[in-house]
């Protein structure tokens, strides 16, 4: 449990921002909230009586360093992270605390990995990027399915979606992403990300059950692609989407989800009393060498939510020193995969297979 320790959350206000305060506060850290938007601050703090309140801008450096100090730690949920993470992590340098964000953009955790590497080294801070449901999450189950395996022939990621309704900040993470892209798309192959302009594949995938077999978009790239390659040799790394999830988060007509709640009585108008929506979610990792298989499985509910006891108990980690080396580290390279993935019930239950 965290011990009063102050940690501030960018992009308090965001979606995930908003689970990521709540769980916080539930695992006794004091979050400060910051982010650009100051009149949206003082609403969310409007839940948090006597919260400390701490406006900055990614153009503004020294509102960035008022923002972090006295900060044990800062979290970053406010994208497009392309814009904000290279800032964030600059002041979190400056402060010499940890950093840690929950990026689903591809482009921009390949940005963190290749830009702060040796400065973060240097620095002795740690910094861990996508520590979130895309990236944090299948990064920990590929890492704990291959256990003693130092290197592997190929990794697959089937994310098993009831629905996705996409919140504002990953439409306009997606808009900046295919914006730097060109509009192609990214996959993980040959060892390096491969841009191209042809059609996703569709595909069927053999989920554990009750999915049983369902339809995929093949080489649906999240920032997996990044985060296992980053630390595992593993030359070719794929993710699949359920069509049906796929199809809802395209689709410019699909509302987003409902606000989460902040006190006990908005979550009780929620799908449960954490305030998390009815979404449920089935992860299969999959790692194949020479004609071994073997796989790790993870279900639970709203992948918002979850990215915030996934970035909480990172800090928390950081911060006790149960973890590896300082620098940018994925989710596996800074923590013991299986260990860290027990410590997430109950809001994720996980199996291995052999």
């Amino acid at each position: 449990m965290g011990t009063g320790q102050a940690v501030v959350v960018y992009g308090a206000y965001g979606h995930t921002g908003r689970f990521v305060v709540a769980h916080l506060r539930e695992r006794g850290f004091v979050p400060l909230l910051s982010g650009r938007d100051a009149a949206a601050l003082g609403a969310l703090a409007d839940s948090f009586p006597g919260a400390d309140v701490r406006p900055a801008s990614v153009g503004d450096p020294a509102s960035l360093d008022r923002a972090l100090s006295g900060a044990a730690a800062v979290i970053n949920c406010a994208g497009p992270f392309a814009a904000t993470a290279a800032p964030v992590i600059e002041a979190a340098l400056r402060a010499g605390i940890p950093y840690v964000d929950v990026a689903a953009e591809i482009e921009a955790n390949a940005d963190t990995f290749a830009h702060f590497a040796e400065r973060a080294r240097e620095a002795g801070v740690a910094v861990v990027p996508a520590m979130a449901f895309f990236g944090g999450l299948g990064d920990l189950l590929i890492t704990a399915a291959m256990d003693e395996w130092t290197d592997a022939d190929e990794a697959h990621i089937a994310y098993g979606l009831s629905s996705w309704h996409p919140t504002a900040g990953t439409r306009a993470a997606g808009a900046v992403s295919r914006e730097r892209r060109g509009g192609r798309r990214v996959r993980y192959a040959g060892g390096r990300l491969e841009y191209r302009t042809d059609e996703l594949p569709r595909l069927k995938w053999d989920f554990p059950e009750p999915l049983g077999t369902r339809a995929v978009v093949g080489e649906f790239s999240m920032a997996d692609i990044v985060t296992v390659p980053s630390h595992l040799s593993v030359p070719e790394v794929h993710s699949y989407m359920t069509a049906e999830a796929a199809g809802d988060v395209v689709a410019p007509d699909t509302p987003a989800p409902a606000a989460p709640a902040v006190d006990a009585a908005d979550a009780a108008d929620a799908a449960d009393g954490r305030g998390r929506s009815d979404q449920t979610f089935l992860v299969e990792a999959v790692v194949r060498r020479g004609g071994d298989e073997r796989r790790a499985v993870a279900r639970g509910q709203d992948i918002y939510a979850v990215t915030a006891p996934l970035a909480v108990e990172a800090v928390s980690r950081l911060l006790t020193g149960d973890a590896r080396s300082p620098g940018v580290a994925s989710a596996a390279a800074a923590f013991d995969a299986p260990d860290f993935l027990h410590a997430l019930a109950p809001h994720v239950s996980w199996d291995l297979y052999r």
